[in-house]
């Protein structure tokens, strides 16, 4: 591979951030019970209704495989409704899976990218 490049090979798992206000709760909730019934691998997180690490509102996670991420995304693109959902991959390097890594599907939540960088969550 040419130099500067990133290898995909060290991707072992990507994450979706699902991020929800408390008036779009009700949406977040329906997207979850259709992720955990179109995907029954994808690990379904807590949700968080207070910033947790990098991330500022109220998220929950969904851990997915590899292999899911082609099914996966592309229903998140067409079931999202107005949510906004980060979709990072699990590189090893929680700051760049956050930041360069990272793809948005709808509006984009400024991440608190400074807690990654000092190692934390």
């Amino acid at each position: 591979m040419p130099e500067g490049f990133a290898d995909s090979a060290g991707v072992t798992g990507f994450h979706a951030h699902i991020y929800y206000a408390p008036e779009t709760r009700d949406a977040a909730a329906r997207l979850r019970a259709g992720i955990g019934y179109r995907f029954p691998t994808a690990v379904l997180g807590r949700w968080h209704e207070e910033s947790v690490g990098p991330h500022p509102i109220s998220m929950y996670q969904v851990a997915f495989e590899v292999a899911e991420f082609p099914k996966l995304v592309p229903w998140l693109m067409l079931n999202r409704d107005e949510l906004s959902v980060l979709v990072h991959p699990e590189s090893g390097d929680g700051y760049l899976d956050h930041s360069r890594y990272a793809a948005w599907l709808g509006p984009q939540v400024p991440l608190l990218l400074e807690v990654l960088r000092r190692g934390g969550a």
